[in-house]
């Protein structure tokens, strides 16, 4: 699968209704791009794939909006609505933030979240210029997985964040 391939299979898939297939998103994110961490700061809209991992749905339970990348050290994971509908960064469900590093994943190095307070990696590849996939990783899982896969847009004008705040 080439990249162009890659892209339009992962608009499709994105849009699907109903179950994904872990291996053939895996054939995608083979074929897209790494990235750097400098090159996804900012804010982003997140979403998931609806693959059988024991995670999805739970996000969604949060109120989860997505993630911002104030800087390499500066990272709010879980940037969640209160009940007002107004963003705050989930504190209690991150266990706290995260920042940004260069993580070896499957064979390439690419833009990783590490979490402060909890062994969890989110991988990032690039979609286009406003997408990215996200395929979260955690100390124990094996290297078949089972992963949970994600996607994050790139925000427009999204408010800003406060730190801390409960739901």
């Amino acid at each position: 699968m080439n990249v162009l391939e890659a892209r339009a299979r992962f608009q499709e898939l994105r849009e699907k209704d109903g179950m994904v297939s872990p291996a053939e998103l895996d054939q995608i994110w083979a074929a897209l791009a790494t990235v750097r961490p400098e090159d996804i700061l900012g804010e982003w809209k997140g979403g998931e794939f609806r693959t059988g991992h024991p995670l999805n749905g739970m996000l969604a339970k949060a109120n989860w909006y997505g993630k911002t990348f104030t800087s390499v050290h500066d990272v709010k994971p879980l940037i969640c609505r209160d009940a007002a509908g107004e963003l705050y960064s989930n504190l209690e469900l991150g266990k706290g933030e995260a920042s940004l590093w260069t993580v070896e994943f499957r064979g390439e190095a690419t833009a990783t979240m590490v979490y402060d307070g909890q062994p969890v990696l989110d991988h990032f590849k690039r979609v286009d210029d406003t997408t990215l996939m996200g395929i979260m990783n955690a100390k124990g899982t094996p290297a078949e997985g089972p992963f949970y896969y994600f996607f994050l847009e790139r925000a427009l004008q999204a408010p800003g964040p406060s730190a801390g705040q409960g739901s």
